[in-house]
């Protein structure tokens, strides 16, 4: 039976647990499922967001896709993966003609410096793609650590 005194014992070793982290791979992973592994092509796909960021807890970030929003042509999906926060994959969003212009406009939180992906798919089933590097002076998404 555990005793009290052993319980707290054992409670420093709960402050070593940290978040797991998304590894590179596990956003190709994630990007993969997302797209049913499809060809996913480089242009059309604008991600607005500062390289260098002071406080990673609510970074603005915009992704605006070349697209005229027509019922015959338009963007059906938005979604935003990275490789260092704890879940790769951080929004996504469902778009129709309605939209008027294929952009979408949030805040996410950033655990570190690391890569974003923003992915776009066409209502003519094709998928389209960016990715931006970006550096965070101070980490968010990561519970315990010292500031």
């Amino acid at each position: 039976m555990t005793t009290r005194r052993q319980l707290l014992a054992a409670l420093p070793l709960l402050a070593l647990i940290r978040p797991a982290q998304a590894t590179p791979t596990e956003m190709t992973a994630a990007i993969a499922a997302y797209t049913n592994n499809a060809n996913i092509q480089r242009g059309r796909v604008q991600i607005e967001i500062a390289q260098l960021i002071d406080n990673g807890n609510a970074v603005p970030i915009t992704v605006r896709i070349d697209s005229p929003m027509t019922e015959q042509d338009h963007v059906t999906d938005i979604a935003i993966f990275n490789e260092k926060n704890p879940l790769p994959d951080v929004v996504r969003f469902k778009l129709t003609p309605l939209a008027g212009k294929a952009e979408i406009s949030t805040r996410i939180r950033l655990a570190t410096s690391q890569t974003l992906t923003a992915i776009a798919r066409t209502s003519d089933g094709q998928w389209w793609q960016q990715t931006v590097d970006v550096i965070v002076a101070l980490a968010a998404c990561v519970e315990g650590e010292p500031i």
